[in-house]
């Protein structure tokens, strides 16, 4: 559950520049957000940007995807299908940390004085650096210049470059390069959002200590999973430098001791590996970290620093985004790029979290967001990338089938949240009742194959998924007595309404998986009938998704969310305090239940991913409608409502909309960018452009664009892979520009008009339209404005 808190914070913690984020001074108040912003991952292992000293920290974190720790989940009243046990991501052996002495006296930036400290994310680079200059109390003067990285080329490894340099008089320096397991965790409160915080999840089984080289093994006291980390150091400084290294269970060291005369320097290349598994032995895990760490010393630190750069070169070749007009937009979209790359690049057949590998918020839970949010990102600019994550979820199907036939349903039942794929919500009216999830998957599935036409994975992957969620649906839903077709008692995307009848977006997405799953049965019969689909079956999933029942309501001309909502009584928005946002958070469910009153798009979301199944006027009356009643207490939202807006001639609305969702980590907008990045509203920026002003939809082989920019953007221009082909698109004002920079050429669409891209570049006009009427939005719940206009006023007639 994704809410939203306040208004923005201070904007002046990064600078806004095109390709990387600068923290130009050290915000001891904002440490934790930068902690986030400045994460480093792989999608195997994430390191949060903590201070190379270790202290003062915000939040530690290093993580490995999908290595959990099991947890008791209470329930006030236990119940039949309630789940038993949570899974909660665990701060594994920390091996960031390098801690230097200065004459005796700690760099501890809270003392002595800071002349200058500098980070800088450089998203072509793939690296982190640090610069400090620091006087000690007892007035001696270094400068340290760090770099970090997380190998995308070395699944296992992260560097570290490390330098020490006097300015002034000599120094007498030691530098402690560690590991340390079970630190310490500051409490996470009470907010849903936060992680639950394990005392000591790590049991030592081995450490080792020999030259540079330092090794620890642990395991998990109940989940049972075994984990390495292991580092080794490259070291150049005065010939008298003493090295020595130590290793408890807890704690592996290395000791570099020396002096530094004037224009001498110490400097450290710490390589660092992890691993993981729940079937491997403990000497079958300490040769993987030590293997791991031979290859990236053969490497080298600037081998490994040119490795990171070819990579992004490549990814960035077929996926960058040019914004003019908008310079924190510009920043913000390859921000999230970055950002959802790291968090899938080397999942490697394992989940992509919602906050990726950044921090520990939501337990380091996957939801539906991967699917519908990150996975369309992926499927057009890292397609393997995407094809990993469906792989995870193909590997947790039996865990689907079981849970299932616990619900005593057919098929399979995917998690609302989960790590290894069980059930993690304690709350089910918002966890198991969403059954859209089945759908989402699916959707994700049916998208990817239409980009790739990548057959093996259709045979052995998507046709399994889709047949086990097909069936869910038929078990589901029921034929009444007029033989429509009703799915009953679901939650949709908007948590602010449970257990349902026909939600609109969960029968259309149901509606969908039915049909492809028969349609994919058909042309892979051998694969079907392995999977016991016959005629029968295949017919009654044809059956139910024509006699779909989507309900609308006459008497307003809108479809209504799910059944009946359209009949509740309005929440009263005039009266809800600005301080009680998020609703969740200040009022009781009950009562959110019983009203109009959506919390993230729903029916919205609808109108984005099933747009063939309404008519342009329904899409403008529906997003109108639904404007008025839709809070944004989720990071979720906004990215849908700048794809729509857009798509509906509301092109400045969407542009609010679009600043919203692709900023709500670089300026905090729910003050819990500490817990973590919101993943799928960073996927908002690509989405808000792409499909939002780009107007891209791609199916059946197909693709079609409708851009259109609102007043501040001057051009847009994106590139996107699409079966086997890179595109490249540039649009301005006047017109949109389609050039073919590899590839076969393919059939596209410009407005509705047909043509055929292949070696030659196609410039088409685009036809300006008349400016919307402005929507209204519940009282206090506006979108800040991305254009300020002194003489504007918002849709109730005050000044903006």
């Amino acid at each position: 559950m994704k809410e939203r808190e306040g208004q923005a914070a201070d904007r002046a913690v990064f600078t806004v520049e095109p390709w990387c984020v600068r923290e130009p001074e050290l915000r001891l108040d904002r440490l934790a957000q930068s902690e986030s912003v400045f994460a480093l991952s792989n999608g195997h292992l994430g390191m949060r940007a903590n201070l190379d000293e270790g202290e003062p920290h915000g939040l530690p974190g290093t993580y490995l995807n999908s290595f959990y720790e099991q947890r008791p989940l209470p329930h006030a009243e236990t119940a039949y299908g309630y789940p038993e046990s949570g899974q909660t991501v665990i701060n594994v052996t920390n091996g960031k940390v390098i801690r230097l002495l200065v004459d005796d006296e700690p760099l501890d930036v809270r003392y002595g004085r800071v002349h200058h400290h500098e980070r800088v994310l450089d998203m072509q680079a793939g690296t982190l650096t640090r610069q400090v200059e620091w006087t000690s109390p007892a007035d001696k003067t270094i400068k340290v210049t760090s770099v970090r990285m997380v190998s995308l080329t070395q699944r296992a490894i992260a560097a570290i470059c490390y330098e020490v340099e006097p300015v002034g008089d000599a120094v007498r320096l030691v530098a402690q390069s560690e590991l340390v397991a079970n630190e310490a965790l500051p409490g996470g409160g009470k907010d849903p959002r936060a992680s639950a915080i394990l005392d000591s999840p790590l049991v030592s089984e081995e450490h080792f200590a020999n030259g540079t080289k330092v090794l620890l093994l642990h395991r998990t006291r109940h989940s049972g999973l075994r984990m390495g980390a292991g580092m080794s150091h490259d070291i150049e400084g005065p010939e008298s430098m003493r090295v020595e290294t130590e290793s408890a269970p807890d704690v592996g060291r290395l000791t570099v001791a020396t002096r530094l005369e004037p224009g001498q320097k110490l400097r450290i290349v710490k390589y660092i590996a992890y691993g993981w598994s729940s079937r491997r032995s403990r000497p079958a895990l300490h040769d993987q970290v030590v293997g791991a760490l031979a290859g990236a010393r053969q490497t080298g630190w600037d081998g490994l620093l040119a490795e990171q750069r070819a990579y992004l070169d490549d990814f960035w070749k077929g996926a960058d985004v040019e914004v003019e007009g908008d310079a924190e937009i510009q920043q913000a979209v390859r921000f999230g790029l970055f950002h959802i790359l790291q968090a899938g690049a080397r999942a490697e057949r394992r989940m992509i979290p919602a906050k990726g590998l950044t921090g520990p918020g939501y337990d380091g839970h996957t939801f539906w967001d991967t699917e519908t949010f990150v996975l369309p990102v992926l499927t057009y600019t890292s397609p393997s990338a995407a094809a990993d994550a469906l792989a995870w979820r193909h590997m947790t199907l039996p865990l689907a089938c079981e849970r299932a036939r616990q619900l005593g349903l057919h098929g399979a039942t995917f998690p609302w949240r989960t790590i290894r794929g069980q059930e993690c919500s304690g709350y089910w009216p918002a966890g198991t009742a969403a059954f859209h999830i089945n759908a989402d998957i699916s959707d994700a599935i049916v998208r990817y194959l239409d980009a790739t036409r990548d057959e093996q994975f259709e045979r052995e992957i998507g046709l399994d998924i889709l047949v086990q969620t097909a069936r869910l649906w038929r078990s589901l839903g029921h034929h009444d007595v007029g033989g429509v077709f009703r799915i009953d008692g679901v939650t949709g995307p908007d948590e602010y309404s449970a257990i349902v009848d026909n939600n609109v977006y969960t029968n259309l997405m149901a509606r969908r998986n039915l049909q492809e799953a028969a349609e994919m049965a058909m042309r892979h019969p051998d694969v079907a009938d392995r999977l016991g689909v016959n005629a029968e079956e295949a017919a009654s999933w044809r059956d139910a998704a024509a006699a779909m029942l989507i309900p609308y309501d006459d008497r307003l001309g809108v479809h209504p969310q799910s059944e009946s909502f359209t009949n509740h009584a309005r929440w009263d928005f005039a009266a809800t305090k600005p301080d009680h946002y998020p609703l969740l958070l200040n009022f009781p469910y009950f009562d959110l239940y019983r009203k109009q009153v959506v919390k993230q798009a729903d029916l919205v979301l609808a109108l984005h991913l099933c747009g063939e199944s309404f008519t342009d006027e329904q899409k403008e009356r529906d997003f109108a409608y639904y404007e008025g009643l839709t809070v944004r207490d989720s990071s979720l939202s906004a990215q849908t409502q700048a794809v729509v807006a857009a798509e509906v001639g509301q092109l400045e609305l969407a542009h609010d909309y679009l600043g919203e969702t692709a900023l709500m980590d670089l300026r905090d907008l729910n003050r819990n960018t500490r817990d973590g990045l919101h993943i799928a509203s960073m996927a908002g920026a690509w989405s808000g452009l792409v499909a939002g002003f780009g107007g891209m939809r791609a199916c059946s082989g197909e693709l079609r664009f409708a851009p259109r920019l609102p007043g501040g953007i001057s051009r847009l221009t994106f590139r996107m892979r699409y079966r086997d082909n890179l595109i490249k698109v540039g649009v301005t004002a006047e017109a949109a520009r389609y050039e073919l920079l590899d590839g076969p050429g393919l059939p596209m669409l410009h407005h509705g008009e047909r043509f055929t891209l292949g070696d030659e570049a196609v410039e088409l006009p685009i036809e300006q339209i008349p400016a919307r009427p402005a929507l209204t939005q519940p009282a206090g719940r506006e979108p800040a404005p991305r254009r300020f206009d002194p003489h504007a006023r918002d849709p109730r007639g005050r000044r903006r």
